[in-house]
Formats: structure tokens, C-alpha cells, sequence
């Protein structure tokens, strides 16, 4: 048995916190966005104590903490690192836990438990984040033994970032992160069960090659996927090889660039007349890191009826889930379009299809209607786009905003375009544009969202005050929660039921509170001599910019119809 340790044994023993610290550091972790609490206080201690090892980013709430450590990824490539108490700051993270495991975004979230004692028995502040978080997370643990806390984190790590991304969440109970560990740990893991395949099949590769060559109406549908796997370039190549038209998921934006010729915009259910008229009318569909969700495809039976689909993808789940593939291929995007770049490029034969494909984007552009001295929501994105000459990194909360700017700001380089896809949460833009602002602190990075959703979400405007992060929050205004209001006067016979929201804050006085320059645009010619100097101060601000109240976002699919049956198309 071992011997009693002393008491500078003890003194000199490293908590369960110390070790999480160092854990932390040794994963190459400099930023954290968290919110302290009881079951965390050892934790805060030990970041306390570790002084300059870390950028702490205090949010005004846990879920403003965990959309901001979204952007951070999105914008980084890194994992987001998050720390909520037990209770409630746990489950104040689960909506970004669930948008983030949706979209594929790493994270890692470290929540703080009860003690081991009293789990179970409903004490304070104690919930069940295992049970709770198991089917919105790609792993989750709750640590038993201190001694297994260097190796869960370094595994933690490991499976949020690699194969595909995705949030892993770490329970420590408090008297794990306070009780000091005597013996030196290991962080060394093994995880044959979890083996992501990064490269693809050489046979099916062939038989990709083979179908591209035969085909006459090729195109390409490029997802998220492509952002992960870093494949920007790989992609590029492969479409100006092959001179292939190619459109993107709301989460590709940016994977190939938005302005090339070659760019069809963005398809489904907001998406371009030209892309989803090719999607419908293709013989060969090439998907790459997309899953084929309902809001792009439409109805299934009216998605690229008349093609070959072949389909790549790091998670195997996502292949043949929603379509019939005829050629799967399980790979790290990257690895798969290297493959393809490497065969020979000869024998094809689509130029009338080329042809057909730009009349379309001719003859069926996006349009808008806009009246003298009025703002048209695709007008202001437009204009955002032109000041910012489509460098920003453009951050967005869930709605006709959104599509406005997936629309009208063409994305040319990855990781410039921050949205919440999946699960479509309100709330996130404004959040997510913090993180990302500190992933790239040079960007200039604009929060595009909604009057509903900013207030969800505007206490975080604290942190721009404290931080003097140059953030600008563009609120699209149209007083109302605009894409319910959208439906209901397409679908309910204009039932107007609580989306018209009459009474809103003073945005301008608002922002001037948190000590940020606010802005109030109404008209055109107030647009067109505030707005570029605003977007490029060097300073946070709150542009409350009031557009036309009942605009709609066209095109647009009705549920149940098929890509080819949009409405609001004009000639």
C-alpha cells in the first residue's frame, strides 16, 4: 500500500483542474469562451493561476458563449473550446451544441458536474448533461477518474476535429477538477473503434471518371465538406479542368468562388433559377460533402430524377441515406478530388449543356423591385458586398436576411461565410460574428441579422464594449420576424399570427448605452453616404437599417414541390 503522501507532497499535487489546464495548453488552446459557476470554480481557479495562457472571453450568456466559439471554428478551422457550470449553464448550451453537431463544427465543451456523491440524488445545480446531450453530440464522457482526465481531453480533441467535425462534450464532476492527483497520468489514448477512412476507393474513383467523361449534362454540388476537409484549391482545380458548372449548399458558400463564371450560386430552396433548373435537368451529379437535406433537395422525387448520382463523403451514414448513390465513395473531400485532378482530362463532350446552363443564368437572373428612396434588402446586401469588396467575413442569424446574403455576397475564398444551416437558430449571427472576429482579428467581420433575432442575442454587445471588437451588426429591419411572416402570407391566407412585431427597441440609443457608435438608416441617399464609412471604421457599431417591410425572398420551392417548380422566377 502506498505510503501517506506528505505535505509537500500535497502542496506540490496537481488538481483535476491543473491537469485540465495542462491539458488544454498541450492542444495548442489559447482561446476560451465560458461562463463561471459553482461546479466550475476550480476550473476558473486553475485558468486564474495560468495566467496568459489563455484569452478568456466572457459572454453575457452560455448560449452567446457557444455560437461565438462556432464562429471562432468556422472562421479558424480550429476547435472552439467552451466551459459552462452544471444545471442550467449546461443546458444553456444545448441549442448550440445541437447547431453545431448539425453543421459539423469541432468543438469542444467542458461542463462542470455536482460531485460524484450526489449525482443522481437532484442536487443544486445538477442535470443530466450525459443523458441530455447524447444524440446532439459526436461523443460526450463524464470523468469517473481524475487520472483519466489528460486522456479524455486529448481524445476529446481528436474526435471533434478529425473524419467529420463535430461537438464532443466533457463532464467533470467538481470534486474531480478540486481533488489533487499524486501520480503522474498519461495522456497517451487508443480508438480502434473509431478509424475515419480518409481516402477514397481507386475503383470507384475510376468508375467517377469514367461517368464524367460518358456524361453530356454534368454538375457539381459542393457542401460544408469541402470547407472542412481544406479542399478549396483541389476543388477549384478539378471544376476549371474539367470546365464543369457547379453550385453550392447554404454551408459550401465559398468552397468555389461565387464570382467565376463557372459558379451557379446557391441551389435549393432559396437557391439560383440556373442551379436548381441544372440539378433537375443533369445526367451526372457529382456531391461533395453535402447530405443532401431536404431544403435543398425539395421533394426527392423531383431531385436530379434522370442522373447517375455519385457521392462523396467522409461520414459513410450521410451516403444513400436520402438518395439512391451509384457511386459511393467514403473520403476526406480533399483526398477524393486529388484523386480525380490526377487522371487525364480528355473526351468531353458538354458544351451544349455549358450553353444552356449560362442562357439560363441570362435569362433567369435574381432580381428585386425597389422604390425611390426606399431600401430593398437585396439592394443593402448588394451594397455590403461592394464596400466590402467581397472580403468580410459575413456572419448571419436565421431568415430572409440570410438568404438575402447567401444570394447577393458572392464568396470567393472558404471560411469567410458564417450561418447557422441545420438548425437554423435565431440568435446566432451576432454571437458568431465575436468569435469570428477573434479568429481573424484582421478581417473586416459584419453580423447581417434580423430585428427578431438580435434580440435574442444583444446582451452580447457587452462584450464588444469591453473589447472594442470592430464588429458591425447590420440589422436587416423589417419589424417583423420576416420569414414566418413570409409563410404565412404564401401558405396561411395571410394570418399574420405574432410575426409582426410593432414595438422594438431604440437600436441607436441601444448600442449608445454599451458606449458603440449606433447608425439609423431609412433611405437610399442616407445608405449611400453612411453605410461605406461605417463598414470600414475601425470600430464596433449597430447600423439599425429599415428596408421594405414585406418583401420576399425569391425564388423560392413550396414544400413539397420540386426544384424545377419555383416561384417568384422572373424572366
Amino acid at each position: 500500500m502506498k505510503a501517506q503522501a506528505s505535505a509537500e507532497e500535497k502542496t506540490a499535487a496537481k488538481t483535476g483542474a491543473d491537469l485540465l489546464v495542462e491539458a488544454l495548453i498541450g492542444q495548442g488552446v489559447d482561446t476560451l469562451f465560458g461562463y463561471p459557476g459553482g461546479a466550475v470554480l476550480p476550473i476558473y481557479d486553475a485558468i486564474y493561476r495560468a495566467e496568459g495562457s489563455f484569452d478568456h472571453v466572457l459572454p453575457r450568456h452560455e448560449q452567446g458563449a457557444i455560437h461565438a466559439a462556432e464562429g471562432y471554428a468556422r472562421v479558424s478551422g480550429r476547435a472552439g473550446v467552451v466551459i459552462g457550470t452544471s444545471g442550467p449553464g449546461a443546458t444553456n448550451l444545448v441549442t448550440g451544441i445541437a447547431d453545431a453537431m448539425m453543421d459539423s463544427i469541432p468543438l469542444v465543451i467542458f461542463t462542470g458536474q455536482v460531485a460524484k456523491g450526489v449525482i443522481g440524488t437532484d442536487a443544486f445545480q445538477e442535470s443530466d448533461i450525459m443523458g441530455i446531450t447524447t444524440p446532439i453530440t459526436k461523443h460526450n464522457y463524464q470523468v469517473q477518474q481524475i487520472e483519466d482526465l489528460p486522456r479524455v481531453v486529448k481524445e476529446a480533441f481528436h474526435i471533434a476535429t478529425t473524419g467529420r467535425p463535430g461537438p464532443v462534450v466533457v463532464d467533470i464532476p467538481k470534486d474531480i477538477s478540486s481533488t489533487a492527483c499524486l501520480e503522474d497520468v498519461s495522456d497517451e489514448f487508443h480508438l480502434p473503434g473509431y478509424q475515419p477512412n480518409l481516402k477514397p476507393n481507386p475503383l470507384q474513383i475510376n468508375k467517377l471518371h469514367e461517368a464524367l467523361v460518358e456524361a453530356k449534362k454534368p454538375v457539381v454540388l459542393a457542401g460544408s465538406g469541402v470547407i472542412h476537409a481544406g479542399a478549396s484549391e483541389e476543388l477549384r482545380t478539378f471544376i476549371r479542368n474539367y470546365q464543369l458548372p457547379v453550385t453550392t449548399t447554404l454551408l459550401g458558400l465559398g468552397s468555389y468562388p461565387g464570382s467565376d463564371p463557372l459558379s451557379l450560386g446557391m441551389a435549393g430552396m432559396h437557391g439560383t433559377y440556373s442551379a436548381n433548373m441544372a440539378l433537375y435537368e443533369c445526367d451526372l451529379l457529382i456531391n461533395i460533402g453535402s447530405r443532401f437535406d431536404d431544403r435543398l433537395t425539395g421533394n426527392l422525387k423531383y431531385f436530379a430524377p434522370n442522373a447517375t448520382i455519385a457521392h462523396v463523403d467522409i461520414d459513410p451514414a450521410e451516403i444513400g441515406k436520402n438518395l439512391p448513390t451509384q457511386i459511393p465513395i467514403v473520403s476526406d473531400a480533399k483526398a477524393a478530388l486529388s484523386s480525380l485532378n490526377s487522371k487525364p482530362v480528355k473526351g468531353l463532350d458538354h458544351k451544349g449543356w455549358m450553353d444552356s446552363i449560362e442562357k439560363n443564368k441570362l435569362d433567369y437572373p435574381l432580381w428585386h423591385e425597389q422604390s425611390e428612396g426606399e431600401i430593398a434588402p437585396q439592394w443593402l446586401l448588394q451594397k455590403v458586398y461592394e464596400y466590402t469588396e467581397g472580403k468580410a467575413v459575413v456572419t448571419t442569424d436565421v431568415g430572409q436576411h440570410q438568404m438575402w446574403a447567401a444570394q447577393y455576397y458572392h464568396f470567393d475564398e472558404p471560411n469567410r461565410w458564417v450561418t447557422s444551416g441545420g438548425l437554423g437558430t435565431m440568435g446566432y449571427g451576432f454571437p458568431a460574428a465575436i468569435g469570428a472576429q477573434l479568429a481573424d482579428r484582421d478581417s473586416t467581420c459584419v453580423a447581417v441579422v434580423g430585428d427578431g433575432g438580435f434580440q435574442m442575442t444583444l446582451q452580447e454587445l457587452s462584450v464588444l464594449q469591453e473589447r472594442r471588437l470592430p464588429v458591425k451588426v447590420l440589422i436587416v429591419n423589417n419589424q417583423s420576424l420576416g420569414m414566418v411572416r413570409q409563410w404565412q402570407e404564401k401558405f396561411y391566407s395571410e394570418r399574420y399570427s405574432q410575426s409582426i412585431i410593432d414595438t422594438q427597441p431604440d437600436f441607436v440609443k441601444l448600442a449608445e448605452s454599451y458606449q458603440i457608435p449606433g447608425y439609423k438608416i431609412e433611405t437610399q441617399e442616407q445608405l449611400l453616404e453612411m453605410l461605406p464609412q461605417v463598414l470600414t471604421d475601425d470600430q464596433p457599431a449597430v447600423i439599425d437599417c429599415r428596408v421594405l417591410k414585406k418583401e420576399n425572398v425569391y425564388p423560392m420551392i413550396a414544400p413539397g414541390k420540386g426544384l424545377h417548380e419555383m416561384i417568384g422566377v422572373k424572366r
